[in-house]
């Protein structure tokens, strides 16, 4: 009887170390995410419904970062002063490091499809679209003082609560991590 119980014994502390052991293994497998310093050809998403900003380096998400966003979240930026954060497909512009929120990456707002909108609803100039549509094409700053808007930027103050004029906005210590490594020419997609 005594030989059963120590085969049992056995047999359970062997199990239990397999089973540690593939637990082990499993672990060491699952790569880490590349670090943020790192990466080498990254991209942004931002997804409004959920408040987050999300970085990718050649299509793997690195990091995810909580956001806030416009003081009227909802919807796409129409217009200048509604407090929308726009939606689309836009590109960094510029890196601020005198930013009045810290630090700040500018987005290529109003790109293209806005600036079309504009000149149909005629918010803008023929001339003004042009411009817009020069400027995304030389992927530089389209102008910013326009009635579609302008000025969009990722920048820090906090993540709180929706509080920008329509920028997406992170905590200072975060923002300094993304500032350092997006470069400018970077690919932003702002999702609903």
């Amino acid at each position: 009887m005594k030989y059963l119980s120590n085969k049992k014994a056995f047999i359970s502390v062997a199990v239990l170390l397999i089973l540690t052991g593939v637990f082990i293994f499993v672990l060491a497998q699952k790569k880490e995410p590349k670090p943020l310093s790192e990466v080498e050809n990254p991209y942004l998403v931002v997804k409004k419904k959920e408040r987050l900003l999300q970085v990718y380096d050649d299509g793997q998400l690195i990091k995810t970062y909580r956001v806030a966003l416009g003081r009227a979240p909802s919807g796409d930026k129409e217009i200048e002063g509604d407090g929308k954060t726009p939606e689309g497909e836009f590109y960094v512009f510029t890196k601020n490091d005198q930013s009045k929120f810290y630090l700040s990456l500018g987005l290529s707002y109003p790109n293209a499809e806005a600036a079309e909108r504009g000149l149909k609803e005629n918010l803008i100039t023929s001339e003004e679209y042009a411009e817009i549509l020069k400027a995304v094409a030389e992927k530089r700053m389209p102008p910013q003082k326009t009635a579609l808007g302008g000025e969009i930027y990722i920048h820090g103050g906090g993540a709180a609560d929706d509080w920008t004029e329509g920028c997406v906005a992170l905590p200072n210590e975060e923002i300094k991590e993304l500032f350092a490594a997006i470069p400018t020419g970077t690919r932003v997609v702002i999702q609903t």
